[in-house]
């Protein structure tokens, strides 16, 4: 997936975890602290990736990755996760990372490796076990436009998700969008769509 690709899911996850309110921390956290955080790490996992976005902007860092771990080794798995959250975790009180930037971060890296997931090479997961784990909707003989309409559906079925409600609750509440878009439209067969007797 591309650079672009991830930018948009993960912009879509972390405005899905908001308004889901995922967690007490996600659901007042500050936007400002949320959105970079999210997006930064959403490009993260390819530091492994010496021509990619950050690769090419912090070589000295990809270059000794690729060469210790490969593309979607390492990085691409939830023992990076860990480990992130880890080092985060022991930095010193005086300059600890305030609790939405860290998640923001942690939603921002897991929504990278669901990206990925979708492409057939897929992600290695549970690394250092070789399985790799994918669910291969997005081909590059598509070129990017698969993933970019993707990306702008995922982003407005986060915005359209209902702020606080939960999973299921929220599944009722689209249901219920959809049942009276759908009525109005037959109402009106002149404005929306062609119902009942329809054009003579």
């Amino acid at each position: 997936m591309t650079a672009e690709g991830h930018l948009v899911v993960a912009l879509a996850s972390v405005i899905f975890a908001k308004r889901a309110a995922l967690t007490p921390v996600l659901a007042q956290g500050d936007w400002w602290h949320l959105l970079p955080a999210a997006l930064l790490s959403g490009l993260l996992p390819d530091i492994d990736h010496p021509h990619s976005f950050l690769g090419q902007r912090l070589w000295w860092i990809s270059r000794p990755v690729a060469r210790l771990f490969g593309h979607r080794g390492f990085t691409h798995s939830l023992l990076a996760v860990a480990g992130a959250i880890v080092l985060l975790w022991l930095q010193p009180p005086c300059s600890q990372v305030p609790a939405d930037v860290l998640q923001g971060m942690v939603i921002g890296y897991l929504s990278h490796l669901a990206a990925d997931m979708l492409t057939p090479a897929g992600v290695p997961l549970l690394w250092p076990c070789r399985w790799r784990f994918c669910l291969p909707l997005l081909n590059s003989r598509h070129g990017n436009q698969r993933e970019r309409g993707l990306g702008i559906a995922l982003v407005i079925c986060a915005l359209w998700f209902p702020v606080n409600a939960s999973p299921a609750a929220a599944a009722r509440h689209w249901s219920a969008q959809l049942i009276a878009i759908g009525q109005r439209g037959y109402q009106r067969p002149g404005q929306g769509w062609e119902c009942g007797e329809g054009r003579k």
